[in-house]
């Protein structure tokens, strides 16, 4: 072997060939052109080595392809008389397990592993029939398992252990048939155990056994009978296609038909920032299921159970059809142009009168790019305002504040891979398991497999903090004190990266100075951290070579969210994890376009592409792209913007696809500066708690319904293709904006949204080379992308974007956490529940995801519930200066002492903004969710608990690592197939 360039010589079939040492061989011979049979394996899920049907010859032995380790010098043969029966013995063994009727199954679509290896080896009969394991269907709400279809290949069970790492499935072997069990040896049925319905294992299976209820009955053209009717349709069926060659043939021809019955549309998820992209298999407006791929470049073959399964909201009957315009205290429906003439003579009206400058937009995170492109533009070249912003004012503001500070870039150091690739990862303020599912998959499966190590800072113990190597609690709202300690005592150590420093970072010196008074005792003082446990942070950061840190919520939603945000970045220029692979700061984006949002100069003082108003020749640029002189002047964010509304310095507000009367903090205040308003314009795809304050409601069309680009938070741009026509009535937002700025003189003539990107990327320098075409199908391309196409996976990598391209150590200090009266006693924390996004607009569409969560609940601690005689389902009060909500209790020790968390999944009484205040991030207006305080009063005590006891918080998982193969191996009942062959020819 050749140690420099890590690659092995071998002999295949006869000739020589040179290939990287650590490559999978079986994946080597398909690409080679070489069809070798196999039913376990799987890109993403690596050598499973269950199934056998991939032996090959390798020196004279007979092997496991998918598994083998290459050395130098092997001999390699495929096809050999040997391997062939080898493979025909694993392939009965397998068909043993499985009921071949292709023709009437739902999952006859061209991609079932089990069909189209029996045609493959051209199988026509097997010498072990197939027969029942003895146990039934296990039926759950999203997926189903059919144990007499299951071919015992391990995929599901190596997915959820591996991959998701949510650890629920295991094969019990010691069965006298063995077959897959959720929560251990005696089995749960799916919906009363761990699961939460990620999908993976019905995504990754690969035949009928595993598969979403959405298909069945669906798919085909025979497979919608009456149940009663299904067995003797199978019978009919085996007894007509006697063998299997005839039985292959019928059923592709069958699978052949569907092409034109089941349509496959690839798009990308609207939930939260992850950016997971899926084919979306429907049958006119049914949608059947969604199938992830190992193209998707954010996920893979991951999902989470909203990306998976929760779409049903798109054929609501709830959903806006007809324009509503207001009539006293009621609504009536009303024609588009209707709709249309009342919105622009008010706005030409007011701008005439009272100046643009009474008009304000919010844009919505949850659009695409190219709609938020031209909500902009329609405030600042049509209307004449700045008034612009959107939801990443309420969570993403400070991040990008500190990112902008130290390394000049607002966005993702890198890639979701590198995440995935560091020796040490840091969460701090993140729950990321429930916020960010499948990142979270990425972090458990590097510290399951590779070792990484996981260090979470948070006030509450999610699933990340259960799982860390080290956990810690600080106090609300003082992580920026234990960040500027611990990164002092790493000075103080000598164990910053001097070289790094010296070569890539200004303003070190004063910064020094800067961090003179965070000690070790500062920090015990104020954040009721141990020494210990600093200087055990401290330790773990300077052993590891490479550290990322991710963050969200918790950090940014303080009043010195932007602050705390630049000691993180501090921390990592001080310790060189900048710059390289599996290194760097990771703000986690909670919507799905909230860095596109931004991205498309959706906020008051930055044109598309963070490029300043302030900067002469970029307006000049655009002042001649778009025709006009645009207003320089800064405008007002959405946090002044509900002050102007208190003042009577707003008249009118267009805002769409946000439900800023339910997500803004101090709700009853901003609905107060709604009531002041002249006119307000709020477009949706259902009529929300904002809508009920609107004079005119307009029908949107959601994600799937349009085309377009989402960029997520790592940066990566990704086409979503439409699914489905627009609901009658609805239309998509960038047809809306375009027909409103054209009602207004504007001239707007886009015929489609890849018009709208190309007008992007010519005016927009971190976009210079994005289009439609460089972003077909899974392709994706992650910013700054150069006019040529060339993309930046990793940030930094040839310093950073100031003119001396040196990074900026930016002195912070500490802002102590908002002070509340005395009797305002318990810290309310808040944040995202897994099965439902924010308020639960979408996912109480769902039933599914409503029955494994039908109302919200207040988690409180085992110390409170104890001195205040706290029950599950006791319903209590919480009362702030602001507002109060009731909500039913959950006993749990998720949360510590006077800590309570209340999940914003509610817009009515449970709401979260009734009880926070209007104080916000002292440079970003971002407001202060996390230094919430109240006081809880007991209303009503007993009752029945908040949280279904089927919801998976109550399960019991199985961690393994993956499939046990060598319980199988240990089995009376099995023998190595290349062994059988062996004895069989006499041992040669």
């Amino acid at each position: 072997m050749n140690e420099t360039t890590q690659v092995v010589t071998i002999t295949l079939n006869g000739k020589q060939l040179e290939l990287p040492v650590q490559t999978n061989l079986l994946e080597y011979l398909r690409w080679q052109g070489i069809d070798v049979p196999s039913l376990c394996f799987h890109s993403d899920l690596g050598p499973i080595e269950t199934c056998d049907a991939c032996i090959i010859e390798v020196n004279g032995e007979l092997v496991r392809s998918c598994s083998t380790q290459l050395k130098e010098g092997d001999v390699v043969k495929t096809g050999t008389s040997e391997a062939f029966e080898a493979q025909m013995i694993a392939m009965d063994r397998v068909l043993h397990n499985h009921e071949l009727y292709c023709t009437v199954c739902d999952f006859n679509n061209g991609n079932c592993t089990v069909h189209n290896t029996v045609k493959q080896l051209k199988i026509d009969h097997q010498a072990t029939h197939q027969s029942p394991k003895g146990a039934p269907v296990n039926r759950g709400k999203f997926y189903r398992y059919d144990p007499d279809q299951c071919i015992l290949c391990g995929r599901c069970v190596q997915a959820c252990q591996n991959v998701q790492v949510n650890e629920t499935l295991m094969i019990d072997w010691t069965l006298e048939r063995p077959r897959v069990l959720w929560d251990g040896k005696d089995g749960n049925p799916i919906d009363d155990s761990s699961c939460v319905n990620c999908g993976h294992c019905s995504t990754v299976c690969p035949c009928n056994a595993m598969m979403e209820v959405g298909m069945e009955g669906e798919a085909g053209f025979l497979t919608g009978m009456l149940k009663d009717a299904f067995r003797p349709a199978v019978d009919v069926t085996k007894a007509v296609e006697t063998g299997y060659t005839p039985l292959m043939a019928i059923s592709d021809i069958e699978a052949e038909m569907r092409q034109d019955r089941i349509k496959k549309t690839k798009t990308v998820c609207t939930y939260c920032g992850v950016g997971c992209s899926f084919e979306v298999w429907t049958k006119g407006r049914d949608i059947l299921k969604v199938e992830p791929s190992p193209e998707s470049p954010a996920n893979q073959i991951s999902t989470c159970v909203k990306g998976k399964f929760g779409w049903d909201f798109v054929n609501s009957g709830e959903r806006l059809t007809k324009p509503l315009i207001r009539e006293g205290d009621e609504f009536r429906e009303g024609t588009w142009e209707e709709a249309y003439e009342l919105i622009t003579s008010k706005f030409a009206e007011t701008i005439k009168t009272r100046g643009p400058e009474r008009l304000a937009f919010i844009t919505s995170s949850k659009c695409t790019n190219e709609e938020s492109y031209l909500m902009q533009k329609l405030a600042r070249a049509v209307v004449g305002t700045n008034n612009v912003d959107n939801c990443s004012r309420y969570c993403q503001s400070p991040a990008t504040m500190g990112l902008w500070r130290t390394v000049g870039y607002g966005g993702d150091s890198g890639s979701i891979t590198d995440i995935a690739s560091a020796e040490l990862i840091i969460g701090i303020g993140t729950n990321t398991a429930e916020a960010h599912p499948v990142i979270a998959t990425r972090v458990k499966s590097a510290q399951k497999l590779r070792g990484s190590k996981l260090l979470v800072s948070d006030i509450r113990k999610h699933e990340l903090a259960e799982r860390a190597d080290m956990f810690i609690r600080p106090n609300p709202a003082s992580d920026l004190v234990w960040l500027n300690a611990v990164t002092k005592y790493i000075i103080d150590n000598n164990w910053h990266d001097k070289a790094f420093i010296d070569q890539h970072v200004n303003n070190y010196s004063e910064f020094v100075n800067s961090l003179e008074k965070y000690t070790l005792d500062y920090a015990v003082e104020h954040t009721g951290l141990t020494k210990e446990e600093l200087i055990n942070v401290a330790t773990m950061i300077h052993e590891a070579k490479t550290t990322v840190i991710m963050w969200a919520m918790g950090i940014t939603q303080q009043r010195g969210g932007s602050d705390a945000s630049t000691a993180i970045s501090n921390l990592l220029l001080v310790t060189g994890n900048y710059m390289k692979p599996g290194a760097g700061a990771y703000p986690l984006r909670g919507h799905n376009n909230v860095q596109g949002a931004s991205d498309m100069g959706s906020m008051p003082d930055h044109l598309p592409g963070y490029q300043k108003l302030t900067n002469e020749g970029v307006i000049e640029k655009f002042n001649n792209a778009w025709g006009v002189e645009l207003n320089t002047q800064k405008g007002q964010n959405n946090h002044q913007m509900v002050d102007a509304m208190h003042s009577g310095e707003l008249d009118i507000l267009y805002l769409k696809g946000e439900d800023m009367g339910i997500v803004d903090s101090n709700v009853n205040h901003v609905r107060a500066g709604f009531e002041k308003l002249k006119f307000m314009v709020v477009q949706d795809i259902f009529f929300s708690k904002t809508c009920e304050y609107a004079d005119v409601v307009l029908p949107a069309s959601p994600s799937f319904e349009k085309t377009g680009t989402f960029s997520n938070t790592e940066r990566r741009i990704q086409r979503l293709y439409q699914v489905l026509e627009p609901l009658e009535g609805s239309k998509p937002d960038w047809v809306i904006i375009q027909e409103i700025a054209n009602h207004l003189g504007a001239g707007w003539n886009y015929s489609d949204p890849s018009q709208i990107m190309d007008e992007i990327a010519a005016l927009t320098p971190i976009y210079a080379g994005v289009s439609y075409d460089r972003l077909e199908g899974f392709n994706s391309l992650q910013w700054p992308v150069n006019a040529d196409g060339t993309d930046t996976p990793l940030l930094f990598t040839d310093g950073f974007p100031f003119d001396d391209k040196k990074a900026i150590l930016f002195p912070v200090d500490w802002t102590p956490p908002t002070e509340y009266a005395e009797e305002y006693d318990i810290h309310v924390n808040n944040g995202r529940l897994l099965e439902h996004f924010h308020e639960g607009n979408m996912t109480y569409k769902v039933a599914g995801l409503t029955s494994e969560t039908p109302e919200t609940f207040l988690e409180v601690s085992h110390e409170l519930a104890a001195e205040r005689r706290i029950e599950d389902g006791t319903l209590v009060r919480l009362q702030s200066p602001y507002g109060k909500v009731d909500v039913k209790a959950l006993v749990t020790d998720r949360v510590y002492g006077k800590e309570v968390y209340l999940p914003m999944n509610d817009s009515g009484d449970a709401a979260i903004n009734l009880l926070s205040s209007s104080i916000a991030d002292k440079n970003t207006s971002t407001p202060a969710y996390k230094e919430t305080k109240a006081k809880l009063i007991i209303l009503e005590r007993g009752g029945k608990s908040p949280l279904p006891k089927s919801n998976f918080r109550y399960g019991s998982p199985v961690p393994q690592y993956g499939v046990n193969i060598q319980q199988k191996w240990a089995r009376p009942d099995y023998a190595f197939p290349g062994d059988i062959v062996k004895e069989r020819r006499g041992g040669k």
